[in-house]
């Protein structure tokens, strides 16, 4: 378990750290035990930081990050794009629960990406790929443009909930997540 309200940058070493003992894992040794499962339904939840990540399957940032029940607060969107449902998300965790620390986290191979390099889609999906089209502009580089895709959601957040640079209460980064290794990238 961990002590609540942690710093933005207490949370972005205990993310680092849980990473690292990812990489070496065969199992997530993260607490999800019958005793945290009834401590978090008793008392609540008290998550350290908000990840928003893409839908890909391939992307666990419970296992990615070694945490358990509680820990994260994770918001999960093809393409990890931002619209008013994810800000929400994000301001409610951020107001409410007292997470310092805001993780965007893109990823290799992302499927929205993609497809907005080659095009775009059809249907509801075009919402996304267009979102991403206007973060990359004419990118034509994958992981470049996963890169620029992450950089404008966090400013996204930033702009949208009046975050700063400087050291105050909540700290919006970038990060980018290696499937095949299982490293995380931070990219501030």
């Amino acid at each position: 378990m961990h002590k609540e309200n942690l710093s933005a940058s207490e949370a972005l070493q205990k993310l680092k750290d849980g990473n690292s003992r990812y990489l070496a894992a065969t199992s997530n040794p993260g607490d999800v035990s019958p005793a945290i499962r009834q401590k978090t339904c008793d008392e609540g939840q008290s998550p350290y930081a908000i990840v928003v990540t893409c839908s890909d399957s391939r992307v666990i940032p419970e296992s990615i990050f070694s945490a358990g029940i509680g820990e994260l607060f994770v918001i999960r969107v093809a393409g990890n794009v931002m619209d008013r449902h994810q800000l929400g998300s994000v301001e409610y965790a951020a107001g409410h629960l007292g997470c310092k620390l805001v993780v965007v986290l893109g990823h290799e191979h992302c499927g929205a990406v993609g497809a907005a390099l080659h095009g775009g889609a059809d249907g509801f999906v075009k919402t996304i790929t267009d979102e991403i089209r206007m973060a990359i502009g004419e990118e034509k580089d994958e992981f470049r443009a996963c890169c620029l895709n992450v950089k404008r959601a966090v400013s996204v957040i930033k702009d949208s909930l009046g975050v700063g640079d400087a050291d105050g209460d909540l700290k919006v980064c970038g990060a980018f997540y290696r499937i095949g290794s299982g490293e995380v990238e931070f990219l501030d």
